[in-house]
């Protein structure tokens, strides 16, 4: 029923592109996937689970599995209403929908112009967090999208942006965004209503230099998306080195994000570098579930560095990128709860002592081949080593140690 539903969504919207008195841009772009194990960990092997955490390495499922799939199928509607009015709608009928995710539209926005350089958009779009996050699907330099991208950055919300750019595009300008968002991304992927009165602040400011270089810098400062109507439900206190159940509730899982990246790219080098860090807060939840983390004041940091060399329709990239998911080595228990179950005891592994600490590491190796170097996101196939590092997963029978999984990618993109 929900494919018939989102074919008829699809329908409609291309039908009023012929329909309409108005002048509607259509886009968009189809992404097909091929994933292969070079073992079969990721298969077989079970996500480690440290300390309180439900496991905190972001994996998706396309890659537990040799496998087909299509990854995007993403159709955009854009146009002009009145002069200084604009509009945008995207969906992607390929999305699997569910509690997390419930719909298939991704942004659903309108621009207003209020004063030359100034807009405000309201509506559901990405809350401009990392510099992948905000790069198009079709324009990013792997199959798929740093830590840092995928887990904070590649997230839309409900709210309102207000925006002002300056310089003189070409040579040097900016742009400086103030928003505020419901602060649901983390509970429905930010496609429905807030459920409190807490809300999500975000500042950014970015620049460029001509063409070839972008930086800039950003911040999320947020809280609980639990419900609080009559005080949040904190979790139950498992232990007693745990904080009380009211410092619980006092920390409202306050969630921070802050982030500065650098990009080079004139068309035969690329470079691109990045680095986040913040409180992992509602990410990993205390309250309204079992709590998921070590520290009320538990901290995330990572970065990632790209470089890439191009020639005619190849290009070759080598991306290295970390991701340490209790940057500050914060926990309650008198014991490293990633290396120890209690005191002077190890956790051991088919008899081997290991360390599930949450910091991960990928090395990704990639080359794109594009049909038109000039418009490379036209029609590209991008094939991808991933080496991930090996602490994310429990051994299995006969292993030792911890695990991880490495993935050959071959991704075929056409946009329209």
């Amino acid at each position: 029923m929900k494919s018939f539903r989102a074919l008829g969504v699809m329908t409609l919207a291309l039908a009023a592109s012929h329909l309409s008195a108005q002048s509607i841009k259509v886009g968009g772009d189809v992404q097909f996937w091929y994933t292969q194990l070079v073992d079969n960990k990721l298969r077989l092997n079970s996500s480690v689970t440290p300390g309180n955490s439900a496991g905190y390495y972001n994996l998706r499922s396309e890659f537990k599995e040799n496998t087909a799939t299509i990854r995007r199928a993403e159709i955009k509607l854009s146009g002009t209403v009145v002069e200084g009015v604009e509009y945008e709608v995207m969906l992607d009928p390929s999305i699997s929908v569910g509690t997390t995710n419930p719909v298939i539209l991704q942004d659903a926005f309108i621009a207003l112009k209020l004063l030359p350089g100034m807009e405000m958009k309201v509506g559901q779009f990405k809350n401009l967090q990392t510099y992948e996050g905000l790069t198009s699907s079709t324009e990013i330099l792997f199959a798929e999208r740093s830590q840092l991208g995928r887990m904070f950055g590649d997230k839309r919300d409900r709210g309102l942006a207000l925006s002002q750019t300056f310089g003189a595009p070409g040579s040097f300008a900016g742009k400086a965004t103030l928003a505020v968002f419901n602060g649901m991304n983390d509970a429905i992927s930010g496609k429905g209503n807030d459920v409190n009165a807490q809300k999500d602040f975000v500042g950014r400011l970015e620049f460029a230099m001509g063409k070839t270089q972008r930086f800039g810098v950003y911040t999320l400062q947020g809280s609980t998306d639990q419900v609080d109507k009559s005080g949040i439900s904190p979790a139950p206190v498992p232990l007693a080195y745990w904080p009380t159940q009211a410092d619980v509730y006092g920390n409202k899982d306050k969630t921070t994000n802050s982030g500065a990246f650098y990009a080079y790219q004139d068309g035969t080098w690329t470079f691109t570098t990045e680095y986040m860090t913040g409180l992992l807060g509602r990410r990993f939840p205390t309250l309204g579930t079992a709590i998921k983390r070590e520290h009320l004041e538990q901290k995330f940091a990572g970065y990632y560095a790209t470089g890439g060399y191009t020639t005619g329709k190849n290009t070759i990239l080598l991306r290295y990128d970390l991701m340490n998911f209790n940057s500050g080595n914060q926990w309650y228990t008198p014991y490293n709860p990633y290396t120890q179950t209690a005191p002077g005891t190890a956790i051991l592994a088919n008899g081997a002592a290991v360390d599930y600490a949450p910091k991960y590491t990928e090395m990704t190796l990639g080359y794109t081949y594009a049909w038109n170097p000039k418009a490379v996101k036209a029609a590209n196939l991008k094939l991808n080593y991933i080496a991930r590092s090996k602490n994310f997963l429990k051994p299995f029978t006969g292993q030792t140690g911890e695990q991880g999984g490495n993935t050959l990618v071959a991704a075929l993109l056409v946009s329209f």
